[in-house]
């Protein structure tokens, strides 16, 4: 045997080993047979599988099944895995055995040889067991979907819904900036009554906040975990009191609440909640490429576009046009929204693979999930600092294309009938000429009425154009 190597073995054989590798025989089985891609499981999914393995080794203390030094000893390395001490010992595919128990006993040997040395015995040893003593009161089956729903939700809590309610406060505070810039509206992308471009900010900070609403409703929910329910849902080699010890263990660790599934047969072989939270990233997706689009579509120009609004100049935008600028910033959010769109996809599908007790594409859907939710908290903090707190109204051009807005004519709709506001509405979009001034040739409402019914800001608000008692 090569000094480099050593020899491990497990219940198919001898396997030789990197000599100075933590992980045992069943992870460089695993290595070798899943050559597949160069995707590896995330390092917020490592840190959530070390607290669920941490928890269970104080958990199995508390009940008597390890003693002090073995357990602490196990407590000790999981929690170095946790702060990421030892990531690169995570070496497998994320395309290979559907229920994880690949990457399961990955954590398991890891720990259980970092165990080893820490109470004085070598690597490969099994002094500390990868499955007598770190995966005790544990199954792959209950171990990787508990994970998947701990690491999203420390995804959402921690990263996600922070920068979410960075994005619909800064939103919210340019709503009110531009409260005062009256500017047409736009339906079907054609001229339409006008509205307050802080109006349309307030639209673009309420679907934040209600996205965030689901959000939240959708990480409570993942706080059901299969913790317990072992190979088929069924608890075998469980003891009663461990996964509540766990859990609670586990709460304490991470500061999230979680809880014991009252069906491990559904949640074991079903992902519908977790299908279920990333159905609000999916929603928050088309919410944040129609507010990116809107952006881009507002700010385009300078000469050729719509112009309303500009957005901070952060780069140059060609390689053979100087002084061009881009909105890059909402292209990098459609992006985003559109990878986010396609993992929902693949969630989907994988969720109908519940094969009888188990589902078997969790490793893509532990990808896919935590892949979402770090796209979307990196995309939306770098879409609030580098281009939505930077926004500038161009009043002069809001009030340019109010003015010559055929859809102005609305308004005199009560004073001279559906009918003539129309024939006012086409003749100012062919001689592009304002509404007021068109009127006024057909000697059709006195300036008093005209001032009455044209009160642009009147006309952003509920009511009838001209009513007095407004």
């Amino acid at each position: 045997m090569s000094p480099d190597y050593r020899t491990e073995s497990d219940s198919l054989g001898d396997v030789r080993v990197p000599a100075d590798a933590l992980y045992g025989a069943q992870t460089q089985r695993a290595k070798e047979n899943f050559p597949i891609s160069d995707l590896r499981f995330s390092r917020r999914f490592i840190e959530a599988l070390g607290h669920v393995k941490r928890a269970a080794a104080r958990a199995n203390h508390d009940l008597g099944l390890l003693d002090n030094d073995l357990a602490e000893a196990v407590v000790e390395a999981a929690e170095e895995v946790i702060d990421g001490q030892h990531d690169a010992e995570f070496v497998l595919d994320i395309f290979q055995t559907g229920s994880g128990t690949s990457t399961n006993m990955n954590a398991n040997e890891v720990i259980a040889n970092r165990a080893s040395v820490l109470v004085g015995a070598e690597r490969g040893s099994k002094a500390v067991h990868p499955n007598d003593d770190v995966n005790r009161s544990q199954s792959s089956n209950d171990t990787i979907p508990t994970t998947l729903h701990v690491a999203a939700r420390m995804g959402l809590e921690h990263d996600l819904l922070p920068a979410l309610e960075a994005l619909h406060d800064a939103l919210s505070a340019k709503a009110e900036e531009f409260d005062d810039v009256l500017k047409s509206g736009r339906t079907h992308l054609m001229d339409a009554t006008p509205v307050r471009l802080g109006q349309e900010f307030s639209g673009y900070a309420a679907q934040i906040e209600h996205a965030v609403r689901r959000i939240e409703r959708a990480s409570n929910r993942l706080s059901e975990v299969t913790l317990g329910g072992t190979a088929t849902g069924t608890g075998l080699n469980c003891p009663e009191d461990f996964p509540e010890a766990a859990l609670q263990h586990l709460a304490d660790a991470t500061g999230l609440t979680f809880y014991r599934t009252d069906n491990h047969f559904a949640q074991q072989a079903g992902k519908e909640l977790y299908l279920d939270a990333h159905g609000a990233l999916n929603t928050l997706a088309t919410a944040l490429l129609k507010i990116a689009n809107d952006l881009r579509l507002l700010s385009s120009g300078p000469t050729s576009g719509i112009g309303e609004i500009e957005l901070p100049v952060i780069q140059p935008g060609s390689s053979i046009m100087p002084g061009k600028v881009n909105p890059v910033q909402s292209e990098q959010v459609m992006m985003v929204a559109t990878q986010v769109t396609g993992n929902h996809q693949t969630i989907t599908i994988a969720n109908t693979h519940g094969n009888f007790e188990l589902n078997v594409m969790m490793p893509v859907m532990a990808h896919a999930m935590l892949q979402s939710i770090d796209l979307l908290a990196s995309s939306v903090d770098a879409f609030r600092t580098k281009c939505v707190e930077g926004i500038k109204a161009d009043r002069e051009r809001c009030r340019e294309l109010l003015e010559l807005n055929p859809s102005l004519a609305t308004a005199l709709n009560t004073a001279i009938g559906y009918d003539k506001a129309s024939e006012v509405a086409k003749t100012a979009a062919a001689r592009r000429e304002s509404v007021r001034d068109v009127v006024k040739t057909m000697d059709l409402l006195s300036d008093e009425e005209l001032d009455e019914y044209l009160n642009v800001r009147r006309m952003t608000e509920p009511g009838i154009p001209g009513d007095a008692h407004r």
